[in-house]
């Protein structure tokens, strides 16, 4: 056998745990076509030969929920996380130094403020933004995507206050019961409208630094959760958007597409043929090819836990009344996801409350029940709250839950404060969904938090905060389980197995080369692992070794 490229003297992970390392890899084209022993396949003509010099590689890693072309754009706005800024005369000072660059009248965003992590334990106003932008419009974008900050210039513009606050979202009000600037969910459509739709060159640009970016952290596959507009925004050429990245050699990663829910429609059919729900000639989950394709629709349930707007049987802490709220009456809801599942899409549902996953669940089972179909592989995306017989549920019934241990560490002091230490159990489970069979993908929500996913498989192990704090340590997995669900497990979710997640013939050369072995370190040094260079189809597409 001649292959085009044969990688000698490594150390494969396979994925596969309870089997045996391989020391070489061949490569035909875009695929592995075969494994051997350190040095097995050197005997074997290939156009191309590389020794790894007994190198740790693992298969690309999939990151299962994220914003990938919203990362993009946030490179490009001023920075507000905690890294940044510290307090809001930190914010208010970020956004003075932007004014004095940006031209009179233009937008000046902010991204990824956290109340949470501000000395003052709130969100800005639009009093404090005004000090040092009167005339230029401010919009400041929270990092849990589910609220924004507006200065007086920016209301002025959005007309709040004057029209109508959509369904699902609220207008917050300061103590002169006026707007103060902040929009709670579904009210962001209010400002976001002025902002959207991007124009495909600038979507294409986003699209590529974030490519870049991906690559340099060993991601090759990654699912995209919500294509077309989520929580006010409107992009209804964002798949143009990702063609024309793919066609002019700027998306270097392999994406699936979730499309939201709101690009879906009744379709006029044949009386012969169920009733379709769907994008326009009735394309659904699975169109498309290994570097862009439809994956589930996205449907919105609730909203942020840090955010205390999730939907939760009981109060948060310390706010006696608020148990959150539904983005949509409960059965809008359920009829969604209906006409979705007997449409035949795989559906993916934002649900992070523990009332909102129990909703889900019984919209999954009502479906299942109308319309029995096997291997659905529905998903709840966050399952952020879960109680003991949801998740005996979740395995009944076949569904994947997506949880985000990349939270655990940037966000969740937020989160145990706003649900108390009596609930923590329940909070972001990842060992429970293992022990009761169900499949775990990894995943980030980037760029809710940062999305390297070392940092992500570092958290499923450690289950600590960014302070030190003890999050659920009864959830932390095995380094094995951690690197499997950013794998196989991320794979699986997209039923993308039978071609991603391991290291074996037949499957996509989609590599990872790593600084050292993940299995044989300090878990408290996972997070400081570097990635020397990353494969996708055979080629090193980010190369920090000059292979």
């Amino acid at each position: 056998m001649h292959f085009d490229l044969v990688l000698n003297n490594a150390d494969f992970y396979t994925a596969d745990p309870s089997g045996p390392r391989v020391g070489a890899v061949g490569i035909i084209g875009d695929r592995i076509v075969a494994v051997a022993d350190r040095n097995g396949l050197a005997t074997h003509d290939a156009t191309n030969t590389i020794d790894l010099d007994g190198r740790f590689v693992v298969p690309g890693f999939n990151d299962a929920h994220n914003h990938m072309q919203a990362y993009g754009a946030t490179l490009n706005e001023v920075a507000l996380d905690s890294g940044s800024v510290r307090s809001i005369e930190e914010v208010v000072a970020a956004i003075r130094e932007q004014v004095g660059v940006t031209p009179p009248g233009a937008w000046v965003v902010g991204t990824r403020y956290d109340h949470n992590k501000l000395a003052e334990g709130r969100h800005p106003t639009c009093h404090e933004l005004d000090t040092v932008s009167p005339e230029h419009p401010v919009l400041l974008n929270h990092t849990s995507g589910h609220f924004a900050t507006l200065n007086t210039a920016a209301m002025r513009l959005a007309r709040i206050g004057e029209v109508d606050v959509p369904n699902g979202g609220v207008v917050a009000l300061g103590d002169d019961g006026r707007p103060n600037g902040l929009l709670e969910e579904q009210a962001q459509q209010l400002v976001r409208a002025l902002l959207h739709p991007r124009a495909i060159a600038d979507m294409v640009t986003n699209l590529g630094a974030a490519s870049d970016q991906y690559l340099r952290e060993g991601v090759t596959s990654c699912q995209e959760a919500g294509v077309g507009g989520i929580l006010g925004t409107a992009e209804p050429l964002e798949l143009a958007a990702y063609q024309r990245a793919r066609k002019n050699g700027r998306l270097r990663v392999r994406v699936t597409l979730m499309a939201s829910v709101d690009a879906l429609h009744d379709i006029d059919h044949h009386d012969d043929d169920p009733d379709q729900f769907s994008l326009d000639l009735g394309l659904h989950t699975g169109f498309g090819d290994n570097w862009l394709r439809f994956g589930p629709t996205k449907i919105f349930a609730d909203g942020s836990l840090i955010g205390r707007t999730a939907a939760m049987f009981d109060d948060y802490e310390g706010e006696p009344g608020n148990n959150g709220y539904f983005q949509m009456p409960e059965e809008r809801l359920h009829h969604l996801i209906l006409a979705a599942h007997q449409s035949g899409w795989q559906v993916a549902t934002h649900a992070i409350g523990d009332r909102a996953v129990a909703s889900v669940l019984d919209a999954y089972e009502t479906a299942l029940r109308l319309h029995p179909r096997a291997d659905h592989r529905h998903r709840i995306e966050h399952c952020g709250m879960c109680r003991p017989e949801d998740v005996d549920r979740i395995a009944r019934l076949g569904v994947i839950p997506v949880p985000q241990a990349r939270f655990i560490s940037e966000i969740g002091e937020g989160m145990l404060g706003a649900i108390g230490p009596d609930r923590a159990v329940d909070c972001y489970r990842e060992k429970s969904f293992l022990d009761a069979g169900i499949n775990l993908p990894g995943s980030s929500d980037r760029p809710v938090v940062l999305g390297a996913p070392l940092l992500g498989i570092h958290d499923l192990v450690n289950q600590q905060t960014a302070k030190g704090q003890p999050f659920n340590q009864h959830e932390a997995l095995t380094i094995d389980q951690a690197i499997t669900a950013y794998t196989m497990g991320s794979a699986t979710a997209a039923f993308d197995e039978r071609v991603k997640g391991s290291i074996e013939p037949g499957k996509l050369a989609d590599l990872v080369v790593l600084d050292r072995d993940l299995t044989a370190i300090d878990p408290d040094g996972i997070g400081e692992t570097e990635v020397l260079a990353t494969m996708v189809g055979g080629r090193f597409e980010f190369d920090a070794l000059t292979l």
